[in-house]
């Protein structure tokens, strides 16, 4: 038996954004991130004395010590920075697991994975723009995160519409509230397995073609 190409784009895009080069650069992008929360995340702990900042210079300090991230640190029991270091961490195991094809045999992990990216990066940005308003200081190295936020959600959004596409016309075809759930755990089926064909049908003739 002929081993399926699971590599084939699916509708609507001319690439697949499950493959590996889509999702190494969300790793990598969300590796930065990473590294820049868990500095900052450090200076609130009180493990470092200060914090690099070419542009803003003590503005920076001014913000991580600000009541408004005192108060987020009271809510969710770590600073800030440690929380956002934790979410970009979470970008990366997510966007390294699963198959090439994970947008149809593993939705659930791409919805994680969305949910990871894509509301956390709207938060995370629209908090830093906030601040220049809230506590009238700048932080250089917070605004380097919401830029890497917003990246990281054009990279990722793509693959998370695939899988979105692909449910509603599991749910579509089936009305089947019990199949829609199995095939979002990745549960094979007849009809999901048809509509990952039909998806990659029109795809076929863009292999080849990169994004």
């Amino acid at each position: 038996m002929k081993r399926p190409n699971y590599e084939l784009p699916p509708e609507p895009w001319s690439y697949n954004p499950s493959k590996w080069s889509q999702r190494f650069r969300v790793a990598i992008v969300g590796v930065f991130a990473f590294l820049i929360a868990v500095y900052l995340g450090l200076y609130q702990w009180g493990i470092i004395s200060s914090v690099w900042d070419p542009i803003f210079g003590d503005q920076s300090m001014q913000v991580l010590n600000s009541s408004t991230s005192h108060w987020m640190s009271r809510i969710f029991r770590i600073p800030d920075g440690v929380m956002g270091a934790w979410a970009y961490l979470g970008d990366v195991v997510f966007a390294l697991a699963g198959s090439v094809r994970r947008w149809q045999f593993r939705p659930w992990l791409v919805i994680i994975f969305g949910l990871d990216v894509i509301p956390l990066g709207i938060v995370s940005i629209i908090l830093v723009i906030a601040q220049g308003f809230i506590v009238k200081a700048w932080c250089f190295l917070c605004l380097v995160t919401a830029l890497i936020s917003l990246i990281l959600i054009i990279l990722a959004y793509d693959e998370v519409v695939s899988c979105i596409i692909f449910l509603y016309r599991v749910w579509k075809r089936s009305k089947d509230v019990k199949l829609l759930w199995k095939t979002c755990w990745g549960y094979p089926s007849k009809i999901s397995h048809e509509v990952g064909l039909e998806l990659t049908k029109k795809g076929r003739k863009h292999v080849g073609k990169n994004r």
